[in-house]
């Protein structure tokens, strides 16, 4: 077993404990492998492993990531690894107006819109021979200074109107809270975004409900999913720690 293949059954394994200590169902939550800074060598590794879903901050490096994988050979990897067409690409760093084209030809989800301007970039960019990116937006929940996000108590607006935009599709709300002193003060950060996720569903504002709430990392997946969290986003423990 490859070490990538060893790390992802192992966080797998903090998923499946995780949702039983939360008496949830394992297959609720889905993984997100942060492969940010790792090359499409150590992707095709986690492929192999059985992984389909990767996460990208850096735009640029993201795309030429994807670029680079389509152009392997249909299994991408030996073993029991998915085509590369089949892989799901996600967003999930800060969105500038110069690389909204970028974004929209090259991603599937982006988890990152805090402002309307973006997300009519990327339903006016997405190309119509793709289906339409499907989009959660990131909310600052914890008010960081520094933090991106659309502050609480506009996100429903912002939702109502993503959700009237052609060529994307809303699924949910992604949060970064700044990191916690222990489990419970974890658990707290990411119920208030459960509690605004439920919030914005019971609203009525949106045509259809959102159905993924992306919270939890490497650090306090088990919290988040403790929250009621579907997403969890995990590099490190997947990938080693970066230089």
């Amino acid at each position: 077993m490859t070490t990538i293949a060893h790390q992802l059954r192992l966080v797998h394994d903090r998923i499946h404990a995780a949702c039983l200590a939360s008496r949830r169902d394992p297959a609720s939550v889905r993984l997100l492998a942060v492969s940010k800074t790792f090359g499409a060598e150590a992707v095709a590794e986690a492929v192999a492993a059985g992984q389909t879903a990767f996460g990208e901050n850096y735009i640029a490096e993201g795309a030429d990531k994807i670029e680079a994988l389509r152009a392997w050979p249909a299994d991408v990897a030996t073993g029991t690894g998915a085509p590369a067409n089949a892989l799901e690409w996600h967003c999930i760093g800060p969105v500038q107006s110069n690389k909204t084209r970028l974004v929209a030809g090259h991603f599937d989800w982006v988890q990152s819109v805090d402002r309307l301007k973006i997300a009519q970039r990327l339903s006016e960019q997405r190309p119509p021979e793709l289906p339409p990116m499907q989009v959660c937006l990131q909310v600052n929940i914890d008010g960081g200074a520094n933090k991106s996000g659309v502050a609480p108590d506009a996100a429903l607006e912002l939702a109502r109107h993503v959700a009237q935009l052609p060529r994307l599709v809303l699924r949910g709300l992604m949060a970064i809270p700044e990191p916690a002193p222990d489990f419970v003060a974890a658990c707290a950060l990411h119920a208030s975004a459960k509690a605004l996720f439920d919030q914005i569903n019971a609203s009525g504002a949106l045509p259809v409900p959102m159905d993924t709430l992306s919270l939890g990392m490497t650090a306090d997946l088990e919290a988040a999913i403790h929250a009621g969290s579907t997403m969890v986003r995990v590099g490190t423990a997947i990938f080693g720690g970066r230089g």
